[in-house]
């Protein structure tokens, strides 16, 4: 549905997007991730023909943006960041209002609202100016209109910005509930999302691409992913903990955590079962009494933190 190749925009000297290239299918929810200045929403823009790029092609649905815009953005529900909107409308007025500016009319038109409404949860509001709602509210109304011509594609940006936990977590459902028929693509920097509603992520960095996968993929390059944290009975104190920590270092690199526990690395990726196995192996061959054991995931704050900090942040 959506198809970008080495997509470039540069303003001046500096190239805000720099040889981006991916595609999103249908029934695919896409988080594109990265910090502040990353791209993230020139890159939307682009997608949505709201800007042109400097260089490279995108296509919705078959339809290149450049050359046949009314095609491609006839298959787009936008969500621009800070959701603007008309703040003399009301909630109501607004909807029909955008639901006429993409065609539909009568009957139509009355139920697009409706329908739109009801996703967002906005029938306490409907009849309120824009200017008199939360910014949570304002936000999940510029979403409504988003939707309300049930588009194929939806390009969201910050989609949960200014809503409180509660209604987050309502649009978290809805994307994914979207995102089971539609190509959707959303920007966020809240990690915790890429768990909550998408299929996979890309994140972009000084406008390049520097991971794009699953979320499980993006934990399994997180440092942590496959380690294994140990706890033993009497490890507490520091000689009992160290003579313990160099018998485990036989089987990987081995770190303190907290309170005795210790955290033991995999030699290799991927042999996570093979490290627990050996873990409890060992400390039944020394005697040692299990209290904990977990295998660590890994934590994407950690990837998204290695991959995009400045190397001299880093140091």
């Amino acid at each position: 549905m959506i198809k970008i190749e080495n997509l470039v925009k540069a303003f001046g000297a500096k190239r805000a997007v720099d040889g981006v290239s991916f595609a999103v299918e249908r029934g695919e929810v896409l988080g594109f991730l990265g910090p502040n200045g990353a791209g993230k929403s020139t890159t939307m823009r682009m997608i949505t023909g709201f800007i042109p790029p400097t260089s490279g092609r995108v296509t919705v649905g078959g339809h290149d943006v450049a050359e046949a815009p009314l095609e491609a953005k006839r298959l787009i529900g936008y969500l621009p960041e800070a959701a603007p909107s008309y703040p003399d409308m009301t909630v109501q007025g607004f909807l029909a209002f955008a639901a006429e500016m993409r065609g539909l009319d009568g009957a139509a038109r009355e139920q697009a609202v409706g329908r739109a409404v009801e996703r967002c949860f906005l029938a306490s509001v409907l009849h309120q100016s824009i200017d008199t709602l939360s910014k949570g509210y304002k936000h999940r109304t510029c979403l409504a209109q988003a939707l309300i011509h049930d588009p194929d594609v939806l390009i969201l940006d910050e989609p949960t910005d200014g809503l409180d936990p509660n209604q987050k977590h309502e649009v978290r459902n809805l994307i994914r509930e979207l995102g089971k028929s539609k190509a959707v693509v959303f920007s966020t920097h809240i990690l915790e999302e890429v768990d909550a509603a998408c299929t996979r992520a890309i994140i972009i960095d000084r406008g390049r691409i520097v991971a794009n996968g699953t979320p499980a993929e993006l934990r399994a390059m997180s440092t942590y992913a496959g380690a294994v944290t140990v706890q033993f009975q009497g490890a507490a104190t520091q000689p009992a903990s160290q003579r313990i920590a160099e018998k485990l270092a036989q089987l990987g690199k081995v770190e303190a955590v907290v309170d005795g526990a210790l955290r033991v690395y995999p030699q290799a990726k991927g042999a996570a079962g093979d490290l627990a196995r050996a873990v409890v192996e060992l400390a039944g061959r020394e005697g040692w009494r299990l209290e904990a054991l977990r295998t660590e995931e890994g934590q994407l704050d950690e990837v998204f933190r290695r991959i995009t900090l400045p190397d001299t942040v880093k140091r």
